[in-house]
């Protein structure tokens, strides 16, 4: 009877004590990390959403030769012409994926040893998801920022200025990928802070 209450549970730190010790504490913490885990769900296949159907037409003057009046052509902006628009779609449709397998999975892990190994394997890819989550946003905010400010150096021009409504869905898409990315981040913390706990004692 004594080592069952000492079955070792990763997600609520209840390692090696007493249940009675921690009351309230297992309900806690795992209502915390599924929270955070909808919440990345929701978060990241928004994101993907709000890119994927972020497309905008445009007439726009061109001049072929100076002294002959512009030419006005349709041109269209559509997120997979950009390989960092791209990168962020894909990104975040893993993302949400695996958000959605990590909490299928946690709910249904209930052995004390099974949980332990889960634990820690859902860890190292809930690091692996942020990594890359942060990396195409950093991507799409660099060529967002081109976009809404071009560079004199190499002689691009912003196209933000035309493709104002494409530009401003993609900023909402980054905003939600990198709250997405937060709340895999959280996740990392409480998993840390849950570990710390675990083996301290």
């Amino acid at each position: 009877m004594e080592s069952q209450n000492k079955v070792g549970n990763s997600f609520d730190g209840t390692t090696g004590i007493d249940s009675k010790q921690v009351v309230g504490t297992p309900r806690t913490v795992s209502y915390c990390d599924l929270i955070l885990r909808v919440l990345a769900l929701l978060l990241t296949v928004t994101s993907a959403i709000v890119l994927g159907v972020d497309k905008q037409t445009k007439v726009v003057p061109i001049q072929i030769v100076p002294t002959l009046p512009a030419i006005n052509v349709a041109a269209q902006a559509k997120w997979h012409y950009l390989s960092a628009f791209v990168y962020s779609m894909v990104a975040n449709i893993i993302a949400g994926s695996y958000a959605a397998i990590s909490t299928v999975m946690v709910l249904g892990s209930r052995n004390g040893k099974a949980r332990v190994g889960l634990a820690q394997t859902v860890a190292v890819l809930d690091v692996l998801v942020v990594g890359m989550l942060f990396s195409a946003n950093g991507a799409a905010l660099a060529i967002g920022l081109m976009g809404y400010k071009g560079n004199s150096h190499v002689r691009w021009n912003k196209v933000c200025n035309v493709f104002d409504k494409f530009c401003d869905q993609v900023a909402v898409s980054i905003v939600l990928s990198l709250l997405g990315s937060l709340s895999f981040t959280a996740l990392i913390v409480l998993t840390v802070l849950t570990f710390h706990k675990r083996f301290a004692r």
